[in-house]
Protein backbone atom coordinates (compact mmCIF):
# COMPACT_ATOMS: atom_id res chain seq x y z
CA UNK A 1 0.00 0.00 0.00
CA UNK A 2 1.14 2.98 -0.77
CA UNK A 3 1.57 6.04 1.69
CA UNK A 4 -1.63 8.13 -0.14
CA UNK A 5 -3.27 4.79 0.37
CA UNK A 6 -2.68 4.85 3.68
CA UNK A 7 -3.44 8.45 4.05
CA UNK A 8 -7.07 8.20 2.74
CA UNK A 9 -7.44 5.57 5.14
CA UNK A 10 -7.24 7.71 8.07
CA UNK A 11 -10.68 8.52 9.42
CA UNK A 12 -10.03 12.09 9.80
CA UNK A 13 -9.54 12.30 6.18
CA UNK A 14 -13.13 11.23 5.65
CA UNK A 15 -16.52 13.84 7.18
CA UNK A 16 -19.22 12.97 9.27
CA UNK A 17 -21.53 11.48 7.23
CA UNK A 18 -24.13 11.97 9.61
CA UNK A 19 -23.33 15.91 9.20
CA UNK A 20 -23.33 15.94 5.19
CA UNK A 21 -26.99 14.05 5.27
CA UNK A 22 -28.52 16.55 7.43
CA UNK A 23 -27.13 19.41 5.36
CA UNK A 24 -28.62 18.11 2.54
CA UNK A 25 -32.05 17.90 4.07
CA UNK A 26 -31.81 20.96 5.53
CA UNK A 27 -30.87 22.89 2.18
CA UNK A 28 -34.22 20.68 0.35
CA UNK A 29 -31.65 18.70 -1.71
CA UNK A 30 -32.73 15.12 0.28
CA UNK A 31 -35.12 13.41 2.43
CA UNK A 32 -34.01 10.93 5.38
CA UNK A 33 -35.57 8.09 4.45
CA UNK A 34 -33.45 5.12 5.87
CA UNK A 35 -30.36 4.73 8.41
CA UNK A 36 -27.98 1.88 6.76
CA UNK A 37 -24.74 0.38 8.94
CA UNK A 38 -21.90 -1.39 6.58
CA UNK A 39 -21.67 -5.18 7.39
CA UNK A 40 -18.52 -5.81 5.52
CA UNK A 41 -16.20 -4.02 3.83
CA UNK A 42 -14.00 -5.55 0.98
CA UNK A 43 -11.05 -3.98 -0.58
CA UNK A 44 -8.82 -5.28 -3.74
Amino acid sequence: MSVRGVAEEVPGAYKDVRAVVDAAQNAGLAHKVARMEPRICIKG
